[in-house]
């Protein structure tokens, strides 16, 4: 993977497959794809979670993932320090930064809306490049940019020293008309989340392409964190148990394949599950 950085906001895009000679981010400054000279710097951070590591270490003492050090594996070249990583690296070993490529913006017309199919304008909130539309001033937050803009938006309201002031919208997101939005970029419909499961703030997310926010969702987000929200006990447990049994579910599926492969070997055939559908394709097999 070759990846590309913008001096100005740092959003970073995967380059790999770019054939023109420069491109326009997302906040107007035009970056140059040219490939970048690498340097060998000294490994202190894991490339899979970002904690520091010994110089000499051989795994990560908090996430147990292996320190690549082989030369021959070490392909990508982070576009902010230039040092050698891993193509998987999540984590530059070096510096820190973390790796979060994005296609590199369509040549064209401006991105439409998804709630008004309005042209958006390029913009920046909390000092994060995006996209906001100027009829009903929603936001298009490109990539994996949605936490570094919650964490910059929370922090501008704790400097500020004003209160957080409560949802517009209240807590329910049922009470509010369901609407599914298509992503700007791909036209796919975007999944509906509730940001940590009890803030009230509904979300819509393409994983590929971004995240939309409507109009005061992102002060909604700020004033839910700085009062002190978090995920409700009870929907944590909820949600830990739903994952407990699904696992569980595909662990006894799991087994009870394996245990129909070494009675009746790899064969495709559908089997039956009871005593006399057993018996049945024993005689019959």
């Amino acid at each position: 993977m070759k990846l590309v950085a913008c001096p100005d906001c740092h959003a970073q895009y995967d380059v790999t497959t770019v054939a023109a000679e420069r491109f326009t981010c997302r906040c107007g400054t035009t970056l140059e794809n040219r490939a970048l000279t690498a340097v060998d710097a000294r490994i202190q951070r894991c490339a899979s979670c970002g904690a520091n590591v010994l110089e000499s270490a051989a795994s990560c003492d908090y996430c147990g993932a292996a320190v690549v050090r082989e030369p021959g594996h070490l392909s990508l070249i982070c576009p902010e320090c230039f040092a050698r990583n891993a193509d998987a690296a999540r984590f530059c070993t070096a510096c820190g930064v973390a790796f979060r490529p994005e296609p590199v913006p369509a040549e064209g017309p401006a991105l439409a809306c998804p709630a008004c199919e309005s042209p958006m304008k390029s913009s920046h909130v909390a000092d994060v490049a995006l996209c906001e539309c100027p009829q009903c001033h929603g936001l298009w937050v490109p990539g994996a940019r949605l936490d570094e803009l919650v964490r910059r938006a929370t922090e501008a309201r704790r400097a500020g020293a004003v209160p957080p002031a409560p949802r517009v919208h209240g807590g329910n997101p049922n009470s509010r008309p369901l609407r599914y939005r298509k992503c700007p970029e791909c036209a796919a419909f975007m999944l509906r989340q509730n940001f940590r499961r009890s803030s009230g703030v509904v979300i819509d997310v393409c994983h590929q392409h971004g995240t939309w926010l409507d109009a005061d969702e992102i002060e909604e987000i700020a004033g839910f964190i700085l009062s002190g929200g978090q995920t409700s006990a009870a929907l944590e447990d909820e949600h830990k148990n739903a994952e407990a049994l699904a696992a569980a579910a595909r662990l006894r599926c799991a087994s009870e394949a394996t245990m129909q492969r070494a009675i009746f070997g790899s064969s495709t055939t559908p089997r039956r599950t009871s005593l006399l559908g057993l018996l049945i394709d024993l005689l019959t097999s």
